[in-house]
């Protein structure tokens, strides 16, 4: 008998512990275990969702300075558990005053080669993640703004060990970095990078956060902080460009409503432009609700197939009409048309692929040009509920890895304006996605909250990835919604993108094992590696639990 109890204990045990922690009564999901016991700790101080996203946001501003910060910006998305009401922030970096449709473009009036345009001033926007923190802290901060930010102020003070991930980027940018002085200074050990392992300090940005958080936003977007970064891009050694004080005094959030569709018997919601995320995300997901998914299964090619499918069919509207809709018509309504959207599902076979994928013609679209913008992986994702029922999903980035490469006074500067398409105007009509000042660049940052029948949230998740973060999230929620697995089972699926007219899909995976099937049906398949940093948080009967990316460092929290 006690052999017999000893045993059912011990399964009882390792089952437990082979979970991710179900909140008690909270739960935080970072992409590194810093930001996430800084979001812990929030929680345990009697700190809203909101709170500890913010907190995390600061944490990662030091300990993952490759993906995001106060340098850069986001998308916020909350869930109000006394309201029941769904609201957002747009924290998107904006283009200065000086930017102009040429911006990118070369002498000889053709877009500048990539590699040539993101190092240095001339793809640095007025970052927005400050700004996004007074906002959210406004509507639905509980502790004093300075308690938020002593978690990231001690990291940035005392030091951090440098992860596996950031060390490996170090290495990738050290290359440029003979013309950033600044940055080699907090990143490299003498003449090269930190490796993992190594500590790093950076005094320069805890007395930043020091000065925020005591003096508040103004102390980012005026004064000593302010002047820092202007000098710092308009005199970089690549690209200086004009970024003025006025530029930063005059940054503004935007509040807009949440973007919602149902989906079978669920509702999901996400960012409006300038984020493409959910308007892509929605588009698809209503093009494949006519199939059996469920029947289908993971495991099957079809399944795999009609995404793909579905992915092309979404992402040749993204590149033709989605942009930032204060500058631009933006015919959301008409993309996500049920008329609309059947008509684009059934362009769409079980047996076969298409032979081509262009945009369709959307009802309130004005005429435009598909383009395709460069926006290259990065950004971080974060996640948190706390005991009241609050929901956060936030999506936070300084585009590429290290961003622009421009540190001023210890904060990685952003290269988000990168993310404009670099022609205007192709084949004779205008770009949605163009260059202007004050305007906000397209983005595929995708925080996504969904709801269930009873209409509680059963679900908050994100990625980072670049353009592939819409696809990442786009598994997920099949494989929660459809397949109905536990999310960090959803967050573990293979990974599928599109490469020109292959598709993508992730190297070592199962779905990797389908190639010879998927090509059976009439399109070219690669394998490649396609990394993801998912993060999530899920409603269970058992209580809210944490869910983290196995391809990344991430850590699930409860409070």
């Amino acid at each position: 008998m006690i052999r017999t109890l000893f045993v059912r204990a011990f399964v009882f045990w390792t089952l437990l512990l082979a979970q991710p922690i179900l909140a008690s009564p909270g739960v935080v999901s970072s992409a590194d275990p810093r930001a996430s016991a800084a979001g812990q700790e929030i929680l345990r101080a009697g700190g809203s969702a909101a709170d500890a996203m913010m907190a995390m946001m600061l944490a990662l501003t030091v300990v993952e300075p490759q993906s995001s910060g106060i340098g850069g910006g986001g998308f916020f998305l909350y869930h109000d558990g006394k309201t029941g009401l769904i609201g957002t922030v747009d924290g998107r970096e904006t283009a200065p005053a000086s930017a102009q449709p040429e911006l990118f473009l070369g002498a000889d009036g053709h877009p500048m080669p990539f590699i040539q345009a993101f190092p240095g001033g001339k793809s640095v926007g007025v970052p927005g993640n400050i700004g996004l923190m007074e906002r959210v802290h406004a509507r639905w901060g509980k502790l004093a703004w300075g308690k938020i930010f002593q978690p990231a102020i001690r990291l940035a003070k005392d030091g951090y060990i440098v992860s596996g991930p950031t060390a490996t980027l170090l290495r990738a940018v050290a290359p440029l970095w003979r013309d950033f002085p600044a940055a080699r200074a907090i990143y490299w050990d003498g003449d090269h990078p930190k490796a993992a392992g190594a500590t790093a300090k950076n005094p320069e940005l805890a007395a930043v956060l020091r000065r925020i958080a005591k003096g508040g936003p103004r102390s980012f977007y005026y004064g000593q902080t302010a002047r820092s970064i202007t000098t710092a891009v308009s005199g970089a050694a690549r690209n200086p460009t004009q970024l003025t004080m006025a530029d930063l005094a005059g940054y503004r959030v935007v509040d807009r409503a949440a973007l919602c569709r149902p989906y079978r018997q669920f509702k999901v919601c996400g960012m409006g432009p300038p984020s493409s995320g959910a308007t892509t995300i929605l588009q698809m997901l209503g093009m494949l609700e006519r199939f059996d998914m469920k029947a289908l299964g993971p495991d099957n090619a079809v399944s795999w197939h009609l995404i793909a499918e579905a992915m092309f069919l979404g992402y040749a509207d993204r590149e033709k009409y989605l942009g930032d809709p204060d500058f631009v018509q933006v015919p959301v309504a008409g993309l996500l048309d049920p008329a609309y959207v059947r008509a684009r599902s059934a362009l769409i076979s079980q047996t076969t692929s298409l032979p081509k994928y262009e945009a369709g013609t959307p009802p309130g679209a004005l005429p435009r040009t598909a383009a395709i913008s460069s926006e290259v992986a990065g950004t971080t994702h974060f996640v948190a509920v706390d005991s009241s029922g609050n929901v956060a999903s936030m999506t936070s980035t300084v585009e590429g890895p290290f961003g622009s490469q421009i540190v001023a006074e210890g904060m990685v500067l952003n290269n988000e304006l990168t993310d404009f398409t670099f022609a205007p105007v192709k084949d004779g009509a205008p770009v949605a996605n163009a260059v202007a000042a004050g305007k906000r660049p397209l983005s595929s940052m995708s925080p996504t909250i969904v709801y269930g029948p009873d209409g509680k949230v059963i679900l908050a998740v994100g990625s980072a990835g670049g353009k592939r973060i819409i696809m990442h999230v786009m598994k997920a929620l099949v494989g929660v919604l459809d397949w109905g697995l536990p999310a960090h089972d959803a967050l573990a699926l293979p990974n599928i993108y599109m490469g020109g007219d292959a598709v993508l899909v992730e190297q070592g995976t199962r779905l990797a094992a389908m190639q010879a099937d998927l090509a059976r049906l009439g399109r070219t398949v690669v394998a490649s590696d396609l990394p993801s940093k998912l993060t999530a948080v899920e409603r269970t009967p058992a209580g809210w639990r944490g869910a983290v990316d196995p391809r990344s460092k991430g850590e699930a929290l409860s409070e």
